[in-house]
């Protein structure tokens, strides 16, 4: 008799996967918590209730939650790499990477587990807290990074000279964000993101999508 599903996929599954797929929904629903409520209203029992686990099983994981809070921008922070970041590197001229990093991280935005980043940001200026710090380095690398993506463009002609790099950089960054903050889902959110990218660095537009 032939059977379809494969040995891999009737196991039972080891502690660890078990582990790991628990830490998974609860970082996700962790996300989308801190993206509506913020951190100083989020409940932890909604958060494991939401990802389909007891309070308990968040508690055998996460001491509380600050811990999950640090892990959960981890895990956005990680997510926003892999499908933000990384794939604008191949778009081609700085110019090009700068585009391509607006337009996508609108559409990154356009998921609610996105916001928490700017959720946290907000809630935390000012203030000194280990969450809050953490979002605020993420977002002073992010500035640096930018602003050495502009730097290579001013290098190679391709972005005018202007107010320092890294000072446009950290322009950049906040702009988008601010950006995806009120338009991320709406019509022409991308082509929006691209227009104020390319007016920041002194570029004409292209698209008109």
């Amino acid at each position: 008799m032939h059977v379809s599903i494969s040995d891999s996929d009737t196991r039972p599954r080891t502690q660890a996967e078990r582990r790991a797929r628990t830490r998974a929904a609860l970082l996700e629903a962790g996300a989308r918590g801190f993206s509506r409520y913020g951190y100083g209203n989020l409940v932890l029992e909604k958060v494991a209730g939401d990802a389909g686990y007891t309070r308990g099983a968040l508690y055998h994981l996460f001491t509380g939650k600050e811990e999950l809070a640090v892990a959960v921008v981890d895990w956005v922070t990680e997510t926003w790499e892999r499908e933000v970041w990384e794939p604008a590197q191949h778009a081609g001229t700085p110019v090009d990477i700068l585009v391509a990093l607006a337009r996508g991280h609108i559409v990154f935005c356009r998921r609610d587990i996105a916001r928490v980043m700017m959720a946290l940001r907000m809630e935390f200026d000012g203030r000194e807290h280990p969450v809050g710090t953490k979002v605020t380095d993420i977002g002073k690398d992010l500035a640096i990074r930018f602003g050495a993506v502009i730097a290579t463009g001013r290098r190679d002609g391709s972005i005018p000279a202007g107010p320092p790099a890294k000072t446009l950089g950290a322009a950049v960054t906040a702009a988008v964000e601010g950006l995806a903050i009120h338009l991320a889902g709406a019509p022409h959110d991308k082509a929006m993101a691209e227009r104020m990218v390319r007016g920041l660095v002194g570029v004409s537009v292209k698209r008109a999508d």
